[in-house]
This record gives structure tokens, C-alpha cells and sequence, in this order.
């Protein structure tokens, strides 16, 4: 079988000037039939498979969209962006995904390399505070961007998120009615979402009557697990707990947590014999399969992604950015299971 290497020889070899191959590669209804089916038929003979990625770089809008976000190994962003890829794909965009690594140079290095393939747009999930606002703030104005996850303030056209004080709002309330007040375990913050989280719990704690009580452990990165595991343990041996209930920041820390509990013995949950009760944040893929399951509140995965590339394809549509920034935030959905 004779090996095509181009679009060039292609349409030498079969006898159809190389503007029509091209405008039938762009869109095939916009030749006519008989040389379609000539195109078609070629295609089987020759099994040629024209640089779709080098046919989108040479258009003056490209059908190129950038995803990033900070750590791809996290399932809560690998669910995120699997749910945002699948929405530009189905609006017939090509999406590009890049992990930051939770790394700033790694971060810098791909809105570099972004920007070099033309993306008609992109949707970001920052580091936060890792993130270097000079290099977003470039990159924001060359190309029509949505922030996603995390927000940094006046980076962007749009920004997508969750509301963090809605959730804390409703797990600690929860917390309180069913029990005793919960303390909030915390690492060090690795963007917005961790502080909104804390100043939540502490003010719904003052609102509640209750006096907080934020435990923050040693460590930093996004090895959640690991930190949560290694922060418990130092916790439990120093007694350091002075309520039965424990909040963490978000639902990976909740593992480790969890994870420690039954190194050390102590039995979670409700019920009687139970030693503590513990709860989390965001719904983690795996929460549901910890033992036992975790008590949580559901990010709605399904609107943030949906909204974030309705508005990126909207911004592209446009003749301009808006007047003003758009920043939407959904609620979350408290999950009672038997941790808490």
C-alpha cells in the first residue's frame, strides 16, 4: 500500500485539486457528492488519515480548547475535566488537556504552550495561590477564558465555582443538630477554596453559639491523603481533639483521617460504640466507598461543568468579553452516610 505523507500527495494521487481535499476535510457536506464519494473511496484505497491538529492551526479560529487543572491524579478534577472534555467534543471542539502537577513553572510552561496553538478558548482551574497572577492575567487577555474550581479575582472573563460557604453552612449545622459542635480539620491551604472553607466554618460556628476550634496539621502539596493520615495519627496520640466530631476540609483529608482512626482503633460513626464522628467536603468519587461510607457535601459536578463550557462557547461566539465578569456559584447537596 503506497504511504501518503501529506495532504499534497494525496490529492495528486487522486487526481482532486488539494483546496477540495481540504474543504472536504474541513466539512464534507460542502463538496459535491461524486467527488466525495471519490474523496471516500480514495480514503479506503490509500488508508490515509489527513493531520487533523495541523488543519485546525492553519484556521483563523481554531476548534482548539485548553482545559487545565492543578492535579489530574485527583479524582475530583480527572471527574471534572472527563465531563468538560465530553461537552466540547459534542460541540465539535477539539479539547487539549493539561496537568499543572500543582507546580507553578508547570503551569506557566502550558498557558506558553497554549497559547501557541491558538485556542479559540480555554477553561481553567488555577493553582490558587501557587499560581502566578502575571502569567494569568496574559494569558486571559489573549484568549477568552472561564476559571473553573478556583477563583482568583479579575483573572478571566467568567468564573465557575462552587459556593464554599453553602456547603460549610450545611454540613456544620448538620453537624451541630445531630451531635456535638465540630472542630475543622484543616492542612496548609493550597488555593481560595481552603480559606472560604475555614472562614465559613468559623462563622457558622460564632453563628451557631459555638466557639471553633481549627486544627490545622503540618504539610503542604496536594498528597491529601498522606497529609491527613500523618496529621491524624500526630492528633490522636497528643489528644488534641476536644469534641467527638471532626469536620475536614475536604473529603481527601477525610480519608487520611479515616485511614488513621483504624490504625489507632477508634470506631467511626453514629452509632453506639462509636468513638468519633467524621465529615468531609466535595463528594469525592471514593467517598461512598470508605469504611464507612463518608458523610459529605456533593459538589454538583454536573452544573460546573455544564455551565463553564456554556459560557466559554458563548465568549467565543461573541464580537467581545462582557461588560462586567460573570461569576456563578452552585450549592451543594448535604450526603448523610454512616461516618456522621
Amino acid at each position: 500500500m503506497t504511504k501518503i505523507r501529506n495532504m499534497e500527495e494525496f490529492a495528486r494521487l487522486t487526481g482532486i485539486s488539494r483546496p477540495t481535499v481540504s474543504k472536504f476535510f474541513n466539512d464534507p457536506a460542502s463538496v459535491r457528492v461524486s467527488t466525495r464519494n471519490r474523496i471516500e473511496k480514495a480514503l479506503e484505497q490509500y488508508d490515509y488519515r489527513p493531520n487533523i491538529f495541523a488543519i485546525n492551526q492553519n484556521r483563523k479560529l481554531t476548534k482548539n480548547i485548553g482545559i487545565l487543572v492543578p492535579y489530574l491524579a485527583d479524582p475530583f478534577f480527572a471527574e471534572i475535566a472527563r465531563k468538560i472534555e465530553r461537552r466540547c467534543i459534542d460541540a465539535g471542539f477539539w479539547p487539549i488537556l493539561f496537568s499543572a502537577h500543582g507546580e507553578q513553572k508547570t503551569e506557566n510552561d502550558i498557558l506558553d504552550s497554549l497559547r501557541s496553538l491558538k485556542p479559540a478558548g480555554a477553561l481553567l482551574a488555577p493553582l490558587g495561590r501557587r499560581s502566578d497572577r502575571a502569567a494569568l492575567e496574559q494569558f486571559c487577555r489573549a484568549v477568552p477564558t472561564v476559571l473553573f474550581d478556583s477563583n482568583i479575582e479579575g483573572i478571566g472573563t467568567a468564573f465557575i465555582g462552587s459556593d464554599n460557604a453553602h456547603f460549610v453552612g450545611q454540613i456544620v449545622e448538620y453537624l451541630c443538630r445531630t451531635g456535638e459542635p465540630p472542630c475543622f480539620f484543616e492542612m496548609q491551604p493550597v488555593n481560595p477554596n481552603a480559606n472560604k472553607r475555614r472562614n465559613a466554618y468559623i462563622a457558622v460556628m460564632e453563628r451557631l453559639g459555638h466557639v471553633p476550634n481549627v486544627l490545622r496539621v503540618e504539610g503542604g502539596g496536594w498528597d491529601f491523603e498522606k497529609v491527613g493520615y500523618e496529621g491524624a495519627l500526630a492528633m490522636l496520640d497528643a489528644n488534641r481533639l476536644t469534641t467527638n466530631t471532626v469536620l475536614c476540609s475536604n473529603d481527601r483529608l477525610a480519608i487520611g483521617f479515616l485511614t488513621a482512626c483504624y490504625e489507632r482503633g477508634l470506631k467511626v460513626g453514629y452509632a453506639e460504640g462509636c468513638a468519633l464522628r467524621v465529615a468531609g467536603i466535595d463528594d469525592h468519587p471514593f467517598s461512598r466507598f470508605t469504611c464507612p461510607p463518608l458523610t459529605t457535601v456533593a459538589q454538583d459536578y454536573e452544573s460546573v461543568s455544564n455551565r463553564s463550557t456554556e459560557t466559554l462557547f458563548q465568549l467565543i461566539d461573541s464580537d467581545g468579553p462582557p461588560a462586567t465578569r460573570v461569576e456563578m456559584l452552585f450549592e451543594g447537596r448535604l450526603v448523610m452516610r454512616a461516618s456522621a
